[in-house]
């Protein structure tokens, strides 16, 4: 696994899925904040005029030459909750995220955002 300071080398490269699809391009990396470790990655998704950043979980993820391969298909991530290539998640739809790859979700103990992009 790659860390989060190292996303400046891995922007713009392939992600791909278990069975070597490509499904986009890596944009950034979302880290937990309770233990600053990578957690979810975004994924340039969709046509060239309508570009939208799709969420990944990086668990179980792996780097090769040149890509990042997720555990998580193709059509899965595509049909991810996803926000516009300049947005930022809003805190409300963090837990949309996380159910949509069926991981828990809990807030930080004072209600705090779990998820903070590097």
């Amino acid at each position: 696994m790659f860390e989060a300071s190292d996303i400046r080398e891995w922007r713009g490269h392939d992600v791909v899925d278990a069975d070597g699809h490509k499904i986009g391009v890596l944009e950034s990396v979302y880290v937990d904040t309770g233990t600053d470790q990578p957690f979810f990655a975004t994924v340039t998704v969709g046509l060239p005029t309508r570009r939208r950043l799709a969420f990944v979980p990086l668990g179980g993820a792996t780097v090769g030459p040149g890509y990042l391969k997720v555990a998580h298909r193709k059509d899965r991530v595509k049909k991810a909750p996803s926000i516009d290539t300049d947005g930022e998640l809003p805190s409300a739809q963090e837990p949309e995220v996380f159910a949509h790859y069926e991981l828990p979700y809990e807030p930080g103990a004072g209600g705090e955002r779990r998820l903070a992009r590097r």
